[in-house]
């Protein structure tokens, strides 16, 4: 019998599993925008129990934790696409951004973030004085003469 192999397929299925394919990501799926004075920021997580899901803030890196756990029970397996396990990722927020008032909520699989922009971030108006230490007044009149 003549079988011929792929030295390279175990490799790529290797790295299908590691780095993901387009059709099934290893990491979690996100969008993120802005809308007005705040930033979303959306995660796909399906099949994901909610009491499963930790955020936590650091300076200005956001860490996201999710596990979708594997049946247990008397079953058998004809199909395993979805990964299972702890999946994490970590965003580098600006700056400009209040974390202390992140808003998360998590709904038909979705993980949805809302940041607020900071009111120091914010575009602000500048009043300006016209006082009497414009050119010409009568301080500065005095100190051209002396």
């Amino acid at each position: 019998m003549l079988r011929t192999t792929d030295p390279f397929r175990d490799l790529d299925r290797l790295a299908q599993q590691l780095l993901g394919t387009t059709s099934r990501p290893v990491v979690m799926p996100m969008d993120a925008w802005r809308e007005g004075d705040q930033f979303v920021i959306e995660f796909d997580l399906p099949g994901v129990s909610p009491e499963t899901i930790d955020l936590d803030v650091e300076r200005n890196v956001l860490t996201v934790r999710a596990e979708r756990v594997a049946r247990n029970g008397d079953w058998e397996a004809l199909a395993a696409e979805r990964p299972r396990g702890a999946f994490s990722r970590q965003l580098v927020l600006g700056d400009n951004l209040d974390l202390d008032r992140i808003e998360a909520s998590y709904d038909a699989g979705v993980l949805r973030l809302v940041v607020p922009v900071a009111e120091r971030a914010k575009p602000r108006k500048i009043t300006v004085d016209g006082g009497r230490d414009a050119v010409g007044s009568s301080t500065t009149r005095e100190a051209i003469e002396a």
